[in-house]
């Protein structure tokens, strides 16, 4: 049993060892710790199994043959038939340690197939059934990790990226010393640039058919929510445009204002400052705008 575990670690090392974009390094990396973890435990069982064998339906088998047979297969890189065996054990034996360890072990399974769903859903299931457990960070960062993967086209829906936002934020707000924080924090910035981006789209689209108020209504939401994405520059221009096709001055020349103030030198603050000026007028910051208090960004932030 020995010298299959440690065939299977290295199986593990052949499967993680291809070339990683951001994120999936850490996802490996978190697998081969349970791995290990997981074939000690076999090892302890000491139950050998034979990788053809077949179990009869509705048969009850012992929780330690199952988990070594999941194992077997995952020696012989057949994860259907290892997650067969995880979903055996998974159904007969739900409160044994071995169930815990092959949840978190199919969720990786899943995303290692691509099949991002079901590892979102099994991660959540894991974290129902052990929030308090050392592998929780881990089950919460794939969830995060398979949101992200199916982050859509901006012209799509993007409740995907809602969902990959808020749990990539779960990682960093109950996870703060997890090794997953800083890609975590780096999914969040980029989860919520798309966010943003989405809110311009729209906006865009409106503003163009001169419907001047729902466009506002979405800039709006780009400097109210998303202040710290690069498309807030654009927003306060568009919001300067649109105040001023509506003939609402005063809130134009606030809004082109608030963009000079934070970006001196954007491109978008010198196309402002020239449409006020056809009208013979100049940004001007005012006492009882909606800005006022709100824009919360650093002169230098971009």
């Amino acid at each position: 049993m020995t010298h299959n575990v440690l065939f299977i670690l290295d199986k593990i090392e052949v499967l993680t060892s291809s070339r990683l974009v951001a994120g999936e390094s850490m996802i490996f990396s978190g697998f081969k710790k349970i791995a290990l973890v997981a074939c000690i435990l076999a090892i302890s069982a000491c139950s050998k199994t034979d990788n053809n064998s077949d179990f009869a339906v509705d048969e009850i088998i012992a929780p330690d043959t199952l988990y070594n047979q999941a194992l077997a297969n995952l020696d012989a890189g057949d994860l259907s038939e290892t997650q067969k065996r995880l979903s055996d054990l998974d159904s007969q034996h739900p409160y044994s340690e071995y169930s815990r360890r092959s949840l978190i072990l199919n969720t990786f399974i899943n995303y290692r197939k691509g099949a991002y769903a079901e590892a979102a859903n099994s991660g959540n299931r894991f974290l129902q059934l052990y929030p308090g457990d050392k592998d929780a960070a881990y089950a919460q960062y794939i969830i995060g990790m398979s949101h992200f993967k199916r982050i859509p086209h901006i012209t799509r829906d993007q409740s995907t990226t809602s969902k990959a936002y808020n749990a990539m934020n779960a990682v960093v707000e109950k996870y703060p010393e997890s090794e997953y924080v800083e890609d975590a924090q780096e999914k969040i910035l980029i989860t919520r640039d798309q966010l943003a981006g989405k809110q311009m789209l729209v906006g865009r689209y409106y503003q163009e058919r001169r419907e001047f108020l729902a466009a506002i209504n979405r800039y709006r939401k780009v400097v109210e929510t998303y202040p710290s994405t690069r498309h807030v520059e654009e927003a306060l221009a568009r919001l300067t445009e649109s105040y001023y096709s509506l003939g609402l001055v005063q809130e134009a020349q606030n809004s082109a204002a608030v963009l000079g103030h934070n970006f001196p030198d954007s491109k978008w603050y010198d196309e402002s400052y020239k449409l006020l000026q056809t009208g013979g007028l100049e940004p001007r910051q005012a006492e009882n705008s909606w800005l006022k208090g709100l824009f919360g960004l650093n002169e230098n932030e971009t």
